[in-house]
């Protein structure tokens, strides 16, 4: 998909059958590419969100470690959350992938993803995040969002890549910043020029 298009995925995984929330896809998007430029101290990290179809999502994974987010209340799980995303970020150090509900809750975290490669296609030099996300979308009707320690951000949904995000832009769409070219004047054919008036004090002479 063309860096043009890169939203178009959006309103394609919200329409198709138990579609994933547009809003929350999102969300997690711009805390992907929040991860994604700063990184976690001073050292590029890599991590994966897998968004909606919450129930199927669970079956196919299981915790690599004790789920630091078990058991805590949802309304401290959201995505929006400031400290919430905070959180995330932490925790992305770690192996795993986030479960993200269509809500927008942090479900659970440092999941190892246990779903089928066969008939995963994807380019040469993506690794084993990158598969696991294809083959959970595969199997399921959740859209994964990988981001690689190269900063770039990956959407997937029907176990194929279908936008790659270069950060910076999708920041500039998210917060409605504009470019002004400060350069820009006006041609000369517009310019007025006007007659100077006399001078009010001036004798009329005789």
């Amino acid at each position: 998909m063309t860096q043009t298009n890169q939203t178009d995925f959006l309103n394609n995984a919200e329409n198709k059958e138990n579609g994933v929330n547009s809003q929350t896809l999102e969300r997690v998007i711009l805390l992907a590419t929040e991860i994604a430029r700063e990184g976690r101290e001073g050292r590029k990290i890599g991590t994966m969100f897998v968004v909606g179809d919450t129930e199927e999502t669970l079956k196919r994974s299981r915790c690599l470690i004790l789920d630091p987010l078990w058991n805590h209340p949802d309304d401290l799980k959201r995505i929006d959350d400031p400290n919430m995303r905070e959180t995330v970020k932490e925790l992305a150090q770690l192996d795993g992938a986030f479960i993200v509900s269509n809500k927008g809750i942090v479900v659970s975290a440092c999941r190892y993803i246990d779903a089928s490669s066969e008939g995963v296609n994807l380019p040469l030099g993506l690794g084993s995040r990158h598969m696991a996300a294809a083959s959970i979308t595969k199997d399921t009707n959740a859209v994964a969002v990988v981001v690689s320690e190269t900063s770039t951000i990956r959407v997937f949904d029907e176990g194929e890549i279908v936008s790659e995000v270069i950060p910076e832009v999708w920041l500039l769409r998210s917060y409605g910043l504009h470019l002004v070219n400060p350069a820009k004047r006006t041609s000369p054919s517009s310019e007025k020029t006007e007659t100077p008036r006399p001078d009010s004090n001036e004798q009329e002479r005789v």
